[in-house]
């Protein structure tokens, strides 16, 4: 009898090593949903990020208030009638 239950146990942990660690186990499941998730998040980054891109490509081509916005900004560009004032940073107390 005892060696019948210890055939039944080698059996039933024979059937669980697939189910938990074989290649299409719980364990495999689990890493591939855990990258589903990171994967999902990547993609909301990116869809935001293109969103905001598309917006300002939209705004360049039917606007001109991007384009002297972008000038401005990045190429310190002022309108004939305006007077460009710079304030130096101060020092800096530690």
């Amino acid at each position: 009898m005892r060696i019948l239950a210890g055939v039944f146990g080698a059996l039933i942990l024979a059937i669980q090593y697939p189910l938990w660690l074989g290649k299409g186990g719980w364990m495999r499941v689990w890493e591939v949903d855990r990258q589903l998730d990171a994967q999902q998040a990547k993609n909301t980054r990116l869809e935001t990020r293109n969103n905001a891109l598309t917006a300002e490509v939209k705004d360049l081509k039917q606007g001109h208030d991007a384009i002297e916005e972008r000038a401005r900004y990045e190429l310190g560009m002022v309108k004939n009638d305006e007077v460009f004032f710079q304030i130096p940073g101060g020092a800096r107390r530690e």
